[in-house]
């Protein structure tokens, strides 16, 4: 099953930490509950895309409805506190560096930024990281990410109408 939830905000370096920021707080929010659906052999994914989340639950289909609800609870009663936040954007600082410093990746970048239209790089989103985020920016921008959704879906496999 993939889902892909879009949002028309408008992009820019804060903006897309702000995102990449939210997405990993919400990976981070699910690895204690969603651990039994991972015994369970089932998979999920949340991959930041350009304009919005793409969330792609994979496995056994008789479960697969129950472990989509719990990331949608979690995503629509998205809360996290100030030492995850500062863990969070840590991390996303050491990502940002390690690809930056590596000549493979860093070439990648450059790439896809001179081919797709309003692509920012990864200096630029570093940049926006390294000058500071807060959680009230946060905080405002997972509120207005929520309020603009709209959705679109796949789903494959043994599944009825």
């Amino acid at each position: 099953i993939f889902f892909f939830l879009f949002n028309p905000l408008p992009s820019s370096p804060p903006s897309i930490v702000l995102f990449d920021t939210f997405v990993s707080i919400l990976a981070h929010n699910l690895g204690e509950p969603a651990y039994e659906a991972d015994v369970a052999q089932l998979e999920y994914k949340l991959v930041p895309g350009e304009h919005g989340l793409v969330i792609r639950v994979k496995g056994f289909n008789h479960k697969l409805p129950l472990l989509f609800q719990l990331i949608i609870d979690y995503l629509s009663d998205f809360s996290f506190t100030p030492a995850v936040f500062e863990m969070i954007t840590e991390q996303l600082k050491k990502t940002y560096f390690n690809i930056l410093i590596k000549p493979e990746t860093l070439s990648k970048d450059v790439r896809l930024l001179i081919l797709e239209h309003g692509r920012w790089s990864m200096i630029d989103k570093y940049q926006a990281l390294v000058n500071g985020l807060s959680i009230e920016s946060l905080s405002s921008f997972v509120k207005a990410f929520k309020s603009q959704l709209f959705v679109e879906g796949l789903v494959q496999g043994n599944f009825t109408s």
